[in-house]
């Protein structure tokens, strides 16, 4: 399984930053059980087609479903999706150089997933408040310094114009650009997202420095006004979570530290074990192939 991850990884960078977005995505709308993997059909609206989920990259589904065939070559239905989600992603994050955290494993994966589950309180947006995104997390038992930690996540991966072309383009009637940006970044993205109307893939690294290197640039960026995302910026200029930022910015120990610890945790968030759950023959179906 290892093999199979890092050689996507090396064939496709940006893998890292989709498989954990994707984990994350998953564990926190009906708990880790890979119900964000199963493809809808005429007679249900599963998860990934939830407004929110039509942007997660096509490469973390695609590690999961290439691991699982590996598996299942070897040890054909005993490993769960909902494992190899959880055991690649950590894979994966080691590999760009984060940090290796143990995982418990057996979890088996989901037997429902749909779209109308995925509600506006369920993940965290890029234009909330910060009180907003502090709910989402609490309702999971996260507090405010987990919640830092894992938006280091952002240190991999990309987020589409789309997300943030409000900050950038005509934000008020007398400011061009949302002035929590650093106005050369503002001007970097207003070039490089000129066509994001006509092309909705168009997309930037959420690290502009080290875009594939896990570390604690992300959060050497934010005092710069380099955070991508008003959700990223906001953890800088808040002071509930600007001391976290400071910490993570000077110490990478000690991001790393709490963002093994938080994704441990993640990693545990609903659960199904026993008949509350199955192991899935393939990853994007139920295996009675009913929602």
């Amino acid at each position: 399984m290892e093999e199979t991850t890092t050689n996507k990884q090396i064939a496709h960078p940006t893998t890292a930053g989709a498989a954990l977005r994707l984990f994350f995505h998953d564990c926190f709308v009906t708990g880790c059980d890979a119900s964000t993997l199963i493809t809808s059909t005429p007679f249900n609206s599963a998860e990934r087609d939830a407004e929110i989920n039509l942007s997660l990259p096509g490469d973390g589904f695609d590690v999961v479903v290439r691991a699982k065939a590996a598996l299942e070559l070897a040890c054909p239905g005993v490993v769960s999706c909902t494992d190899i989600l959880a055991v690649a992603t950590r894979n994966l994050v080691k590999f760009v150089g984060g940090p290796y955290y143990s995982l418990l494993l057996g979890r088996k994966d989901g037997i429902v997933s749909k779209s109308s589950l995925v509600t506006p309180t369920t993940l965290p947006k890029p234009k909330m408040t910060l009180d907003e995104m502090i709910s989402i997390f609490a309702k999971q038992k996260f507090s405010v310094r987990e919640m830092v930690a894992l938006s280091g996540g952002h240190t991999i991966g990309f987020s589409h114009c789309s997300e943030f072309a409000s900050g950038i383009y005509n934000y008020s009637t007398t400011q061009q650009y949302d002035p929590t940006y650093n106005p050369k970044l503002a001007q970097g993205l207003e070039k490089a997202c000129s066509g994001y109307q006509k092309d909705p893939s168009l997309s930037v690294f959420n690290d502009i420095m080290t875009p594939n290197k896990f570390d604690n640039v992300y959060f050497q960026n934010l005092p710069k006004g380099w955070g991508i995302l008003a959700s990223d910026r906001v953890l800088f200029t808040d002071p509930r979570t600007r001391p976290f930022v400071e910490l993570y910015a000077k110490d990478q120990n000690a991001f790393f530290s709490d963002f093994a610890k938080a994704m441990q945790k993640l990693s545990l968030v609903g659960v199904k074990t026993g008949r509350h759950g199955e192991i899935r023959r393939r990853c994007d179906a139920f295996n009675n192939n009913q929602s």
